[in-house]
């Protein structure tokens, strides 16, 4: 095979930093390679990515030095420009590269733009690969932060480049489009030859897709291989906060051989070692039950509809006739398809705006009665781009300035505790900007913390989060309910969903389609499909092995064996 991406002792250092970012990387990828970039948050995957196609070093101007060509071209003595059409990158700021009003007018800009004939047919097509050919004419800014990942992906289809980055495919997107997108990726791929290269997290989606993996971890690539001997690595991965995928670690919990790739492979080794997991029925749902005495309400919507105004002046209704209680003690999992009104009922339920018509009750508060600064003493809302929240110079800056503006004594020490319970002690003085994107979610979290609401509302808390730093949010968010009384959380991380809701509001087109347990949930088929939810896979490997309930998570799994004394019969 011929390299189309090579980097030769290639370092940089980001302007202001103490240490280089990358630290002499040599890398190889092959054309035609299906190349995941996997590592910890904050270990240089995005910056070595951004060498590709020349944003490293011509657009952020650091101290570079090395050699990195792309398809013969030396990344250096080209422009951006110019290696645009032979690399294409979908960014983890995804939104900041939508440049036109509309999503047709964004998908055929790069094409119109080279003075390519067929920009209108290349546009359709990339639309109708990725399934949003329903929302050409729809404006970029009326679009879910899903709908927003995939119109970019589209706009960078339509140039049908040689090269494909995608900076985490699945952040924001609902867990049915995540398979769609990574399907599409791989017939990009295999049918055109593209070369595809993914920083990703998510251990099930690496060992399904990939053909090769490079770890990184403090700069520079430990190894790459091929994804067979990436995933025999576990340990190692794990080391590096990478996990194996839970179908793996099923099997490992029962001291099985093997390291399956599917929900197939793997229940056909549980059947061929003859376990069954006699005591499933003993296994706990992740809440626990449910307290005899009602509960104090936090937040009450009643009879809420919303929506918002086009430029043509029609009203584009988004939440319809909406009821819903949240009581003190719920830790309530808000799920539902891109585009179903998830982020417009998080802010609407923290008062940072005000329904059409209905009301909403925030802690004895009706929030047309108050003004957003006053609500915040009741809620905390977590933006769904993390750099909405940084106002300051400073991490340490930006969360203090709640406590510190209502006057607390304690705001210093608060902050230090805070900061340390969402580990960037190392990095209060940085500037929440030039954070990675892992680290940006901990910093909101650490504001969220620090203003002490009676609510927590989180958009998308786990998108671009390390395994390591998504479990570590899950355990915070678990250890919170001694500090807030409610919390929310609009998600696509059906992970977050299995080990830490008590309840799960599913939404559809803007009203509410159920509001059951995790495991009621990921026990309907019909709704599941309905509502483009994926069950985590040890959920989907409990029900294929039909376990009565299913196992939530690998702790489950294993308890449903071991505490029935459940043996191996070979």
């Amino acid at each position: 095979m011929t390299a189309i991406i090579e980097l030769d002792r290639v370092s940089f250092r980001y302007p202001g930093a103490s240490r280089d970012t990358l630290r002499n990387v040599c890398l190889t990828i092959e054309e035609g390679d299906f190349v995941a970039v996997i590592g910890g948050n904050g270990s240089g995957k995005t910056t070595l990515c951004k060498t590709f196609n020349g944003l490293v070093p011509h657009y952020w101007v650091g101290e570079f030095a090395g050699e990195a060509t792309v398809a013969g071209l030396d990344t250096y003595d080209s422009s951006v420009a110019e290696l645009s059409s032979t690399v294409g990158y979908v960014y983890q700021d995804f939104q900041n590269q939508l440049v036109r009003p509309r999503v047709r007018d964004e998908v055929e800009f790069g094409p119109m733009n080279f003075g390519m004939p067929d920009f209108a047919e290349r546009g359709r097509q990339a639309m109708e690969m990725l399934g949003i050919d329903h929302l050409a004419e729809r404006f970029v800014w009326q679009l879910s932060g899903g709908q927003a990942h995939l119109t970019a992906l589209a706009s960078v289809l339509a140039m049908r480049p040689r090269v494909i980055v995608v900076d985490e495919p699945v952040a924001e997107v609902d867990p049915a489009g995540a398979h769609a997108l990574y399907e599409r990726l791989t017939q990009l791929n295999r049918e055109h030859g593209i070369t595809v290269v993914v920083i990703e997290h998510h251990a099930e989606f690496i060992s399904q897709y990939a053909k090769s993996v490079v770890l990184m971890d403090d700069g520079a690539p430990v190894w790459h291989l091929p994804a067979a001997e990436a995933a025999a690595r576990a340990a190692e991965l794990e080391a590096h906060g990478i996990p194996a995928p839970q179908i793996i670690d099923a099997c490992a919990a029962l001291d099985l051989p093997g390291a399956p790739r599917t929900i197939a492979e793997a229940a056909a080794i549980v059947r061929g070692a003859g376990v069954t997991p006699r005591g499933a029925s003993s296994v706990e749902d992740a809440a626990g039950e449910s307290p005899a005495c009602p509960a104090r309400p936090v937040v009450t919507a009643s009879s809420l509809t919303h929506g918002y105004r086009t430029v043509a002046g029609d009203l584009m209704t988004v939440l319809h006739g909406i009821d819903l209680t949240v009581d003190a003690g719920d830790r309530i999992a808000l799920v539902g398809g891109n585009g179903a009104g998830k982020s417009t009922l998080m802010r609407l339920l923290g008062g940072l705006q005000v329904p059409r018509e209905g009301t909403i009750v925030l802690d004895g508060v009706d929030t047309r009665s108050a003004s957003s600064a006053r609500l915040a003493d009741h809620a905390a809302y977590l933006f769904q781009r993390p750099e909405q929240m940084f106002l300051k110079d400073s991490i340490r800056s930006d969360v203090r300035l709640h406590p510190a503006g209502r006057g607390r004594e304690d705001a210093d020490a608060l902050v230090d505790r805070v900061l340390d319970r969402v580990r960037l002690t190392p990095f209060a003085d940085r500037d929440g900007r030039t954070l990675s994107g892992g680290q940006q979610r901990r910093a909101t979290l650490a504001i969220g913390l620090a203003m002490g609401p009676a609510l927590l509302l989180a958009d998308e808390p786990t998108a671009s989060l390390d395994v390591a730093s998504r479990d570590s949010v899950i355990a915070m968010l678990d250890e919170l309910s001694d500090t807030i009384a409610a919390a929310v959380v609009a998600t696509h991380d059906m992970h977050l969903v299995a080990e830490w809701a008590t309840r799960v509001v599913v939404l559809e087109q803007g009203r509410i389609l159920a509001d059951l347990a995790p495991r009621a949930l990921f026990g309907d088929d019909a709704l599941l499909t309905r509502a483009r939810l994926v069950p985590p896979q040890i959920v989907s490997l409990g029900r294929e092995l039909g376990m009565d309930p299913v196992p939530l998570s690998v702790g489950q799994w294993r308890d449903a064996f071991t505490a029935a004394g459940a043996e191996v019969h070979a």
